[in-house]
């Protein structure tokens, strides 16, 4: 079985490079952390991920981030593949001030349509029975009842990632970020009618767990890369435009663009 890597309690900071820089920032990265087990011997060293967003009908969610609330989250279905046997991670991921926090819990792919729909969790529903999945998920469900949240968007890019032995530090740079409406109760990797966002640039991610690592600075100084937001959830949105996830917005049609946010 493959480790799980996931930072339960991170800092991040973002980017957006060229793909010449990302070269560059990918041998540099090289000489501090080793690829992570999936993107090992892939072409461009990347892995599909996918998302499925969920939120209420005024995009709750949304327009908390927009507004940069300082107490935030979101709530997502992370997956890798539709094949039966993988599992579907419901994710919820918040911020407290400058710090995130994930918590999941990973789901057998035939019960995720009836969690979406507002079924109970139980243990059977997930692969694992550690019981901070179980708590994760039940959590994940009471609060998208508690905002009546549905199936908005699908988001689809590819990750190359690096990890330290210890799990604390993280870097990933993700390309090609697709958003694509998908309102049905179910998890699908096809795209339909997506939008590119963040057209060719290349989203860095620095993460690390408790002290910002020195050879961080350093990286940010040689390539002189400006710590901005991309959150992939609002950009796909504002790209798509709220009629195309079924949402209610100041227009039918397009949504308020603002400076970017996590």
């Amino acid at each position: 079985m493959v480790r799980d890597r996931m930072q339960k309690q991170r800092y991040e900071l973002k980017y957006l490079i060229n793909e010449e820089t990302a070269l560059l920032v990918r041998d540099f990265v090289r000489s501090y952390l080793d690829f992570d087990e999936y993107s090992v011997g892939k072409p461009n060293y990347s892995y599909p991920v996918h998302s499925l967003y969920v939120d209420s009908d005024d995009l709750k969610l949304y327009w908390s981030t927009i507004n940069g609330d300082k107490n935030r989250y979101k709530l997502r279905l992370r997956y890798y593949t539709t094949h039966p046997d993988s599992p579907v991670f419901f994710e919820i991921k918040s911020r407290m001030n400058n710090c995130i926090r994930k918590q999941r819990g990973g789901v057998r792919q035939e019960f995720v349509s009836m969690l979406l729909r507002g079924q109970l969790p139980q243990q059977e529903h997930l692969v694992s029975r550690a019981p901070h999945q179980l708590t994760a998920l039940q959590h994940f469900c009471e609060l998208a009842v508690s905002i009546q949240a549905k199936p908005r968007l699908h988001i689809f890019y590819m990750r190359e990632a690096y990890v330290s032995d210890d799990d604390q530090v993280r870097v990933t740079m993700d390309r090609s970020v697709y958003g694509d409406a998908n309102r049905e109760y179910a998890i699908k990797t096809d795209l339909r009618q997506p939008v590119l966002s963040f057209g060719n640039q290349v989203i860095l991610e620095l993460k690390f767990t408790n002290r910002f690592p020195d050879w961080f600075g350093e990286l940010v100084r040689v390539f002189g890369v400006m710590q901005c937001g991309a959150a992939k959830y609002v950009e796909c949105i504002q790209g798509l435009g709220f009629q195309q996830v079924g949402a209610i917005g100041p227009t039918a049609e397009e949504p308020v663009r603002l400076s970017r946010a996590w």
